[in-house]
């Protein structure tokens, strides 16, 4: 069969294909498997070992009346929902979230939080059960004492589900107390994972071979992943169903704060874990092999760790706005447009040389949101 006649039978037969509406698949092979890389999805977190409240129905029920309590803060004013907003995807919409003072960065939501391996922006701590207690006992956000916290064991509306977890509780000094509380906030963080979306139906229409379901998925989509795999170099960063990698890069963003000074991100992260009483080695671990604290026990700090911060997930972006560590992105399109010319001077020269410019054409930057915001339309 000459190349000729091949190149007519199979126009022919994506023809055939498109008028009976089986299904338009442009990718390869080879971006077959990317797509099949990233699920599927959702998929079970293992439980917590370092939280022996991790998947307790009745911790969780006691972890999501604290995150609606304003009683979690000193002055009665805040509580965990004051900026990780459920009807906002766990965010709210400013760019830096306000405390008792203004803060250096934007709200991370808490959507599939459990995924994460270190927690906050600059991975300033190795569990889900610490990062809850920071903010609480931050003087800058709701400025609880450790004992003001272990009160509230003592409240009417948390005591009876407390002591139903601990039944020793009249035992637990209050760094105790405060600190299981934190753990059934983690609890009920644990349990926000989000739904299927379009791109899910797609990737698993691909995985079982059913080309009329994955057509149905939008060509821009198709070449916005294409973008995103290929010369975006996205994947480098963002992999697995997750879509991150958990781990630290510089993507080019200004380090120097709007009132003056620097957020020094990964830098700043590593000098408190070395000194932080609630990481995964410490004894309020609930896990006696200390599963994960060499993480902490082998950092080696590095020039190029300054200004670096933590890839996000990529799901459900649609709730999120603004974006970036600093809130600086208003749109998924200024997302874009920032990697498409970042400025390769303002990377570390010792850094990784992931990100470079990508120079996208509006066309592009159409199609690469339209595959961004497919990681957050709920599939039917």
């Amino acid at each position: 069969m000459t190349g000729l006649l091949k190149a007519i039978l199979s126009a022919l037969l994506c023809l055939s294909f498109s008028t009976l509406g089986v299904a338009e698949v442009i990718l390869t092979a080879d971006e077959t498997a990317q797509v099949l890389s990233h699920g599927p999805w959702p998929h079970r977190a293992p439980l917590d070992v370092s939280n022996r409240l991790s998947g307790n129905e009745l911790a969780i029920e006691l972890g999501q009346i604290l995150f609606s309590s304003q009683k979690l803060s000193k002055n009665g004013q805040m509580s965990c929902v004051s900026c990780h907003d459920p009807a906002l995807g766990f965010t709210e919409r400013k760019q830096r979230s306000v405390g008792r003072e203004l803060l250096k960065r934007n709200t991370s939501s808490l959507y599939n939080i459990t995924f994460h391996h270190w927690f906050g922006w600059a991975g300033e701590n190795d569990s889900l059960w610490a990062q809850s207690l920071r903010p609480i006992l931050s003087t800058q956000e709701m400025a609880m004492s450790l004992a003001e916290l272990a009160d509230l064991t003592e409240e009417p509306e948390f005591s009876e589900l407390y002591q139903g977890l601990f039944p020793d509780f009249y035992d637990h000094s209050e760094e105790d107390a405060a600190v299981n509380l934190a753990k059934a906030l983690a609890a009920y963080q644990e349990t926000l994972v989000t739904g299927r979306t379009s791109f899910d139906a797609f990737r698993d229409a691909l995985a079982s071979g059913d080309l009329a379901k994955a057509g149905q998925y939008p060509l821009g989509a198709q070449r916005g992943f294409q973008i995103f795999a290929g010369k975006g170099r996205c994947t480098f960063c963002h992999v697995g169903p997750f879509f991150s990698n958990g781990e630290f890069h510089d993507i080019g963003l200004p380090y120097f704060l709007e009132e003056g000074g620097v957020d020094g991100g990964r830098t700043l992260a590593l000098k408190e874990l070395k000194t932080n009483p609630y990481t995964l080695a410490s004894t309020f671990s609930d896990d006696p092999q200390h599963t994960g604290a060499w993480r902490v026990d082998t950092l080696i700090p590095r020039h190029s760790d300054f200004g670096i911060f933590r890839v996000p997930s990529l799901r459900n972006l649609n709730e999120t706005a603004p974006y970036m560590h600093d809130g600086s992105k208003q749109t998924l399109a200024d997302v874009a447009r920032h990697y498409s010319q970042v400025d390769i001077e303002r990377l570390h020269a010792d850094g990784e040389a992931i990100i470079r410019p990508f120079d996208l054409s509006e066309d592009e930057l159409f199609d690469l949101v339209a595959f961004l915001e497919s990681l957050s339309l709920v599939n039917p």
